[in-house]
């Protein structure tokens, strides 16, 4: 397939697109600066409102992942860029694909768990209410905003993403020095729910839903196995062979964090992944221990 890739240079799209080039998937970058001399990439500006239509004719497929980092501290002007990146980059983009003359056959979309909230215990399936918080708002406009690409006949997938695991970026990423120094532990209670993911199955999930005219709507893109925050950091101390005997009180985590804290990592969130269990997706980590193993290298 000719393949269009936003948010190519963040976690997900960086090892996105090797893995999509590797299966001989010919892939183009949508970027927010100038493209460079001789690479496959194409420039926009959302902020700007700049998007050359025209460049966007004849890809097969578009995975859109481009958005601001939710792990700061949520100022009202940082919210409202993370707000922005998200919604209006996608609605600019699934407008443009929908006016082409040849739209792209489908378009995956990047959501996030965050999507139902902090809802404890309950089994969330993708046919579960949205949360309340502004994370939750975020996704319902995020995944709303891409809705107009179907008016071009575009198959529309919106994959909510949990905690993706990878020593090369995101939430795993920070957790490792207190880890590695043996002062890494619950958080709260501990007993918040964390839907989480292996980078290698995330990936291969987002080429499953481009090939699988069957999916369409949201897709849960995480492990049919979510654990428990005290249940992570036990693997995760397992792993690397770190005592994990400290504990972060939740008063703690909300002076240092602030909103961020409360709706990240004290929420709770017990994900399944009804969707890609129906349409028989095999999970090459389906475990926490040996994805972690994987993420940090030691399998």
């Amino acid at each position: 397939m000719k393949i269009l890739v936003t948010g190519a240079s963040g976690l997900v799209g960086s090892a996105l697109v090797p893995f999509l080039t590797a299966r001989e998937h010919q892939v183009t970058r949508l970027v927010r600066k100038p493209p460079g001399s001789g690479a496959q990439e194409l420039s926009w500006d959302p902020d700007a409102g700049r998007l050359d239509a025209t460049s966007l004719e004849a890809f097969d497929a578009v995975v859109h992942l481009a958005g601001e980092s939710i792990a700061q501290r949520w100022t009202d002007t940082k919210m409202r860029r993370i707000l922005d990146s998200r919604v209006t980059g996608t609605r600019m983009l699934a407008c443009a694909l929908a006016a082409l003359e040849r739209p792209p056959q489908v378009m995956v979309s990047a959501s996030a768990v965050g999507y139902y909230g902090n809802r404890g215990d309950e089994v969330l399936v993708e046919e579960s209410s949205p949360g309340s918080g502004f994370l939750a708002d975020v996704c319902c406009q995020w995944e709303q905003a891409a809705g107009p690409v179907t008016g071009g006949g575009t198959r529309l997938v919106v994959i909510r993403i949990g905690m993706i695991l990878s020593a090369a970026g995101g939430a795993l990423r920070r957790m490792l020095p207190p880890f590695r120094f043996g002062i890494g532990g619950k958080l709260g209670s501990g007993n918040q729910y964390v839907s989480w993911i292996a980078l290698d199955d995330l990936l291969e999930i987002i080429l499953f839903t481009l090939a699988n005219p069957a999916l369409r709507g949201a897709v849960n893109a995480v492990a049919p196995n979510p654990v428990t925050n005290l249940e992570f950091t036990q693997a995760l101390g397992q792993v690397l062979r770190r005592a994990t005997l400290v504990s972060v009180p939740a008063f703690a985590i909300q002076l240092m964090f602030g909103e961020m804290g409360e709706q990240v990592l004290l929420a709770s969130a017990r994900v399944k992944p009804a969707r890609l269990t129906a349409a028989a997706f095999a999970f090459r980590y389906p475990e926490l221990e040996p994805a972690l193993r994987r993420a940090l290298g030691k399998d």
